[in-house]
């Protein structure tokens, strides 16, 4: 099942998104499993290389407050089909989420598909510590 607030708060935080050389917003809206939500946008940078996507501002900025157990993350893009995180994000969600996090992904159009964290990344680098 879908979490509308998720959606609705991940579209308003791409509103926040600093774009000016894509012009591509995203937003994103992560659930702790104590019910916190955390927001985030993508921050781009002249270095394309430091360019922070949406997922991982939402997914650090939390882990910087302490929280380390999450419950769902949404991600909205101005794109026609569901957006796909690129493969930074893909990891990085892999790192902190149980494989079995469902994981909304948002099309400008409200569309909606929801894969788990292992659906989007089968052979993440894990346990590596």
């Amino acid at each position: 099942m879908v979490d509308t607030n998720l959606v609705d708060l991940a579209i308003e935080a791409s509103q926040k998104a600093y774009v000016p050389y894509s012009h591509f917003p995203v937003g994103a809206a992560l659930k702790t499993k104590d019910g916190q939500i955390f927001t985030g946008c993508n921050i781009e940078n002249a270095s394309f290389g430091l360019t922070n996507c949406g997922e991982r501002t939402a997914i650090f900025k939390a882990v910087s407050e302490g929280h380390t157990e999450f419950a769902e993350l949404a991600v909205y893009g101005t794109t026609e089909d569901p957006i796909s995180p690129c493969g930074a994000c893909r990891q990085v969600m892999a790192e902190f989420f149980e494989p079995t996090l469902p994981v909304t992904l948002i099309a400008k159009s409200g569309a909606t598909v929801v894969m788990t964290v292992e659906e989007l990344l089968p052979y993440s680098f894990t346990d590596l510590k």
